[in-house]
């Protein structure tokens, strides 16, 4: 982003401004696509193709060299907006496929949605004697080629029930469920803490070496291995809960996270940084280990003739919520240099784990093949 700052001149408020339109434009898309029921009106692998092939085109459109901060802006959103028809519309599918096992196919999806997270760090690292073209050219590349492999090799799953038509209604109707709300309450909560933590990874690094000099940190490379290392823990969460429960696992994981941000500030303080890098490796880990899970819950817990629509609304809704998180503390760090400002994560998984012990959920009723 930096890199990009500088190519086209821009103020260094700018960083924040097209951060938050890939955002934006995610959760203007999932709206739009939850309003209009896409995932389940349309073959959701048509979409995923069609959607990954615009996203990969509006992000090569940064590499024009007229560009101005009003056009980057526009494909920052534009992005984000077709990211709307990626991801939800990838849990879509694969609970097309399952729905014993759900969890475990969840955790390698979202598993690969951390390695595609982390990944740009290390293009950063290893592309750092190149220009900041290539990380966009590759990214793009990998998108298309993705959203390829989908229509070639992954077709409508056996368990998928189209619906006829738009319906408006829907977006309000999910809600009635308690069951539904508890799964859904319990993913906001996770998700007001997750995007703020990988945002701050880089942050919290960097705030370490300042205090302590001699700390041998290499922020670009480590920022990919704590946030990638979650992907790992997705597919262990995934086969756990088969044995322990979806609810159950989620529910020890959420209370892991929480412990991670409130010991948080103490961490910083310590001598050795290998005990700070390993303490981040752990909470990268756990802060998304509880993702899948949290999506096997909604998922189980939606009508089948709108699961995907379901599965967008959350993910709309959640992703607001990010932006809310990532903002204050922002906000907040502008005005303190206090390491306490990552209590404020806490908030999240904690009020997360009061909504899934308000309600019993469906997933509970479920017995899961091994």
């Amino acid at each position: 982003m930096n890199d990009i700052i500088l190519s086209f001149k821009l103020n260094e408020s700018a960083v924040g401004h097209l951060t938050s339109a890939v955002q934006f434009g995610f959760i203007l898309g999932t709206l739009g696509f939850a309003i209009f029921t896409i995932a389940d009106r349309f073959s959701p692998s048509k979409v995923f193709l069609a959607s990954a092939l615009l996203g990969a085109l509006f992000n090569l459109g940064i590499l024009w060299d007229e560009n101005t901060f009003a056009s980057i802006l526009v494909l920052r959103f534009s992005t984000g907006f077709f990211l709307a028809g990626i991801y939800p519309i990838g849990m879509k599918i694969a609970a097309d496929y399952f729905d014993k096992g759900l969890g475990k196919s969840l955790g390698f999806l979202v598993g690969a949605l951390v390695i595609g997270t982390a990944f740009p760090h290390l293009l950063k690292e290893i592309t750092s004697l190149f220009s900041w073209k290539y990380v966009i050219y590759i990214t793009s590349t990998l998108a298309a080629f993705g959203g390829l492999l989908m229509a070639l090799l992954v077709p409508n799953g056996p368990k998928r029930k189209k619906g006829s038509q738009s319906n408006l209604l829907a977006f309000f109707r999910v809600f009635k469920s308690p069951p539904f709300r508890s799964a859904a309450l319990g993913y906001f909560g996770h998700m007001w803490e997750l995007y703020s933590f990988w945002a701050f990874v880089p942050i919290m690094l960097e705030t370490f070496k300042l205090s302590h000099p001699d700390a041998a940190i290499n922020t670009p490379l480590l920022s990919f291995f704590i946030i990638g290392t979650g992907s790992v823990s997705c597919v262990i969460g995934g086969y756990v809960a088969e044995s322990f429960g979806t609810k159950r696992t989620a529910f020890i994981l959420l209370a892991l996270s929480a412990a991670c941000c409130l010991v948080s500030p103490f961490m910083f303080s310590l001598e050795s940084e290998m005990i700070f890098i390993l303490f981040l490796l752990f909470w990268g880990m756990v802060v998304i280990a509880d993702s899948p899970l949290l999506s096997t819950l909604v998922a189980h817990n939606a009508s089948a003739e709108i699961k995907g629509t379901a599965i967008t609304i959350v993910n709309s809704i959640g992703f607001s919520i990010t932006i809310i998180s990532i903002l204050l503390i922002n906000g907040i760090r502008e005005l303190t240099d206090s390491n306490n400002i990552y209590l404020l994560l806490a908030i999240g998984p904690l009020l997360a784990l009061f909504a899934l012990r308000k309600n019993k959920l469906r997933i509970d009723k479920i017995t899961v093949n091994t």
